[in-house]
């Protein structure tokens, strides 16, 4: 992961955590129900979680109570605008962005000496089977503060209106019990405290639970697509939902998302790219073993890229060149399928979200298919990080430098 770290593609952008801060981030911890960490030093990203407390916790999913029960901690108001690394549903990010927008002012002031602890609460105390995802709907964002500041603040001012009144000013006991309250938390009086509920409505998104699931519900008739092959049969055993439901190797998905017009594709077009190109070199490299050459330099030499090409076996080499294969025989006859020459997920690979979508469904949807076909390594780090960080580490370390160098210069 060294070399995606240098080029800062590697979680760049966490916040450091010490001091002071760790004490009220684990204060927040166990407000939310969890144990603290012993870590000393950290860092968190706009949510609230961390990677080094993650792997101390063995929970990636640490800040979840349940998969129906996730939470965020803010500490810092320089979490605004600070990536979500590891959301567990695709609406994570935005959510963070409303709360920052409605509450930023109050949030920049509570932080100075409190923490944050968020619950996002969806009405759902925990899931039972697989379709209560179609439950997610609104979702009610609540605020916590720890040591009780509203309360403390509360009793302040109600000891100040004490104070105020008659001759109390003169009670040596209201004084000690002023300055103890004001020694411990600070001078509350004029603090905005006051984060009240925020509504947040779902529509099309992508959850972690269930083992990864995508509801996609703007369309034609709702979609339902599951990674999980297990989680995948037991929701087809509901019959009470009206709803189109797949697991993500079917091929009849690709179908289906075409006829709904959420997909399209143009090979004529598509071949012109930069992205086929990106495409077309990954799966090359699935076929390179024991080079004599460095893996970067036959991808970027078209000389070598041919020699290579030339050296692979039959089978190999029409795959990878598929798509020429395919156009070309296009010209002289009309008679060729797609399928028939072009190889299935590469032609997946060569999908995109159909262009009559907003751009917040065809963010969705681009995770989709690169979650369908992983042959897109810009596409693939954009859109689901963690599952290129996974196959990014056992990759050969001059196919590393080729991924790093394409992903930084988005070519």
């Amino acid at each position: 992961m060294n070399k995606l770290k240098q080029a800062n593609l590697y979680r760049s952008e966490l916040i450091p955590i010490s001091g002071k801060l760790v004490e009220r981030y684990n204060k927040c911890l166990v407000k939310l129900g969890f144990t603290k960490t012993k870590l000393k030093t950290f860092h968190i990203d706009g949510i609230g979680w961390s990677p080094e407390v993650a792997e101390e916790k063995g929970d990636l999913h640490y800040l979840n109570n349940g998969e129906a029960n996730p939470h965020g901690i803010i500490i810092s108001p320089v979490q605004k605008g600070k990536p979500v690394y590891l959301p567990y549903h695709t609406f994570d990010r935005d959510l963070m962005k409303y709360v920052f927008k409605i509450h930023g002012e109050q949030i920049k002031d509570i932080t100075r000496d409190c923490a944050i602890c968020l619950d996002f609460d969806q009405g759902i105390d925990a899931f039972y089977e697989p379709l209560d995802v179609l439950k997610y709907k609104k979702i009610a964002i609540n605020f916590h503060l720890i040591n009780n500041l509203k309360k403390v603040q509360k009793e302040q001012l109600e000891l100040v209106e004490t104070f105020n009144r008659a001759n109390n000013f003169i009670d040596e006991t209201l004084h000690q019990q002023l300055l103890d309250s004001a020694m411990t938390y600070g001078d509350l009086r004029n603090r905005n405290l006051d984060l009240h509920e925020l509504q947040y409505t779902t529509d099309t998104f992508f959850t972690r639970s269930f083992g990864g699931v995508y509801v996609l519900r703007d369309f034609i008739k709702p979609i339902v697509v599951f990674e999980d092959e297990t989680w995948h049969k037991e929701a087809i055993k509901d019959t009470n939902h009206d709803v189109l439901i797949y697991h993500i190797a079917q091929p009849e998905l690709m179908d289906k998302l075409r006829d709904h017009v959420i997909i399209e594709h143009d090979l004529e077009k598509v071949i012109e790219t930069k992205r086929y190109q990106r495409i077309k070199k990954f799966e090359m490299a699935q076929y390179l073993k024991k080079t004599k050459h460095p893996i970067k330099n036959i991808l970027n030499d078209p000389i070598l890229f041919k020699s290579y090409l030339n050296k692979l076996d039959i089978k190999a080499r029409k795959k990878v060149m598929s798509v020429e294969r395919y156009l070309e025989k296009l010209e002289t006859s009309n008679q060729y399928k797609i399928a028939d020459i072009v190889d299935v997920k590469l032609f997946e690979a060569l999908h995109q979200p159909h262009s009559s979508l907003d751009a917040k469904h065809q963010d969705l949807i681009w995770k989709l298919l690169v979650n369908i076909s992983e042959k897109d390594i810009l596409y693939w780090y954009w859109y689901d990080k963690e599952a290129f960080y996974t196959s990014f580490k056992t990759w050969d370390d001059s196919l590393k430098e080729w991924a790093v160098e394409t992903i930084s210069n988005n070519i």
